[in-house]
């Protein structure tokens, strides 16, 4: 007999199922054993009683909890008085008919049927097999899954391709360290993990894709921060011949039907977006990501608002200018002589747009330079000398020479989105294997060291530091 799911048994009644499963819980009531079984789609209760004949019975009697079992029964209704409504299949029970005990667990280093927030971190993430088995983790990865499935089909229908851009690439100075990786076949030197796919998704636009989309994976080498992680996930997205109200509007669409389709629990307090300048969010908030929520008590209230007109350069501490959010994004329209001239470089605006939701900024984006020239005037208020912006960025600079399309896109923070519409702490528990705060996988043990052997094949000698 095939298995069936449990959350599939109601509509079974009167029928013998084969249920697979853990053992979630174990109640001995003298002559009656009842267990609940879960699977990954719920939990039903099963009885096992004299009708099951002794060694059934006895098998019953040593079940634990943890315990992986297969179990074939009769799908009946609970007498009105004993319907548990707290359950989808609170209106039926499984008279068991055999019972195949598949795997022992041991005990448990903690309860997996709890919401498990009482529990020290590094014991969930040392053993996160297990805590991945929680109700409220189970529930925030199927979210994570409808959110990813709706937005490929949301940009899929528009005319998104989507395309997977390299892990292994190159290092440029873009703003957090990278994660670098040796070369083997080319001694002393490195590929780096990209920190976005910002330079590949604009070469997409060169090589006439026109819309692209990804969901990828990116890595940055950050300082310990409680909500950061060395590997997130982004939604990426670019598009041609567009400007930044296109690029706005799509997402802006995008989001309202997420809510709406994922997560319909939640009300989004305002339609459309509203709209701020960074100038008049300093001013009357104090920070560029307001919290606009009339009542921050709502757990299920969406307040997003879009920033824009941000300064394009900022001050660094020696003086000179860096960009504030990214160096290949294009200035207002009227500023593009500024930036040229390389006059009043304090006053350009960029086409920067953020995307702020309760007071986080859960995605970013702008319209690009498409003129190398332009792109390489930006490098030249930083600071940069031609050579190292040709070092760097000669292949974007490049790139761009050869009929680039005017383009513009966006990248969410794809775990920060999730974990505002679980209404979760953090963004590790939104995640299947997050590292903790300090960026260690302590299931995996890593970062671990390297056999010498290895080191020795990659060109790399550790020296020791003196450091105690």
């Amino acid at each position: 007999m095939e298995r069936i799911w449990i959350k599939d048994t109601v509509e079974k009644v009167g029928q013998t199922v084969d249920l697979c499963g853990w053992v979630d819980n174990r109640r001995d009531h003298g002559k009656i054993i009842f267990i609940d079984l879960r699977d990954r789609s719920g939990i039903c209760q099963v009885v096992f009683g004299p009708w099951s004949g002794e060694e059934l019975y006895k098998k019953a009697q040593d079940l634990r909890n943890e315990w992986v079992v297969q179990i074939n029964g009769l799908v009946k209704e609970r007498p009105e008085n004993l319907v548990n409504p707290n359950l989808i299949t609170g209106k039926i029970e499984i008279e068991a008919k055999s019972l195949d005990i598949l795997n022992e667990s041991q005990t448990p280093p903690f309860d997996v049927t709890g919401d498990g927030s009482e529990i020290n971190e590094e014991v969930r993430m040392k053993y996160r097999y297990l805590d991945l088995r929680r109700p409220r983790l189970q529930k925030n990865i199927n979210l994570r899954h409808s959110v990813v499935k709706f937005i490929r089909n949301f940009l899929s229908e528009r005319e998104f391709i989507e395309i997977e851009t390299p892990i292994l690439t190159k290092s440029t100075p873009e703003g957090a360290r990278d994660y670098v990786v040796p070369s083997r076949l080319y001694p002393g030197n490195f590929y780096a993990l990209p920190q976005s796919p910002q330079q590949y998704k604009q070469l997409l636009m060169v090589a006439g894709m026109e819309r692209y989309f990804q969901i990828a994976r990116c890595f940055r080498d950050e300082d310990t921060r409680g909500d950061r992680q060395p590997e997130f996930t982004q939604l990426d997205l670019e598009m041609s011949f567009v400007d930044r109200e296109d690029v706005m509007l799509l997402n802006e669409e995008l989001l309202i039907n997420l809510v709406k389709t994922c997560a319909p629990n939640k009300k989004i307090q305002q339609i459309p977006f509203p709209r701020i300048s960074y100038k008049e969010a300093i001013e009357k908030y104090g920070i560029d990501r307001p919290d606009l929520r009339e009542n921050k008590n709502d757990p299920d209230l969406l307040a997003f608002c879009w920033v824009i007109d941000f300064p394009f350069f900022e001050k660094t501490d020696e003086g000179g200018w860096t960009f504030t959010h990214n160096p290949f994004s294009a200035p207002k329209s009227d500023d593009a002589d500024k930036l040229m001239d390389k006059d009043n470089i304090e006053s350009i605006l960029t086409t920067q747009y953020d995307i702020v939701l309760n007071g986080f900024e859960i995605g970013g984006g702008s319209i690009r330079n498409h003129k190398p020239e332009a792109l390489e005037k930006v490098f030249e208020i930083m600071g940069f000398e031609k050579e190292r912006i040709h070092k760097n960025f000669g292949h974007m600079l490049e790139a761009l020479s050869y009929g680039a399309p005017p383009h513009g896109g966006i990248a969410w923070g794809l775990d920060r989105l999730i974990t505002l519409l679980s209404n979760e702490p953090n963004i590790r528990e939104v995640m299947a294997f997050p590292k903790t705060g300090d960026a260690k996988d302590l299931m995996m043990d890593s970062p671990s060291e390297l056999e010498k052997k290895q080191l020795e094949e990659i060109h790399i000698e550790i020296k020791k530091s003196n450091k105690k």
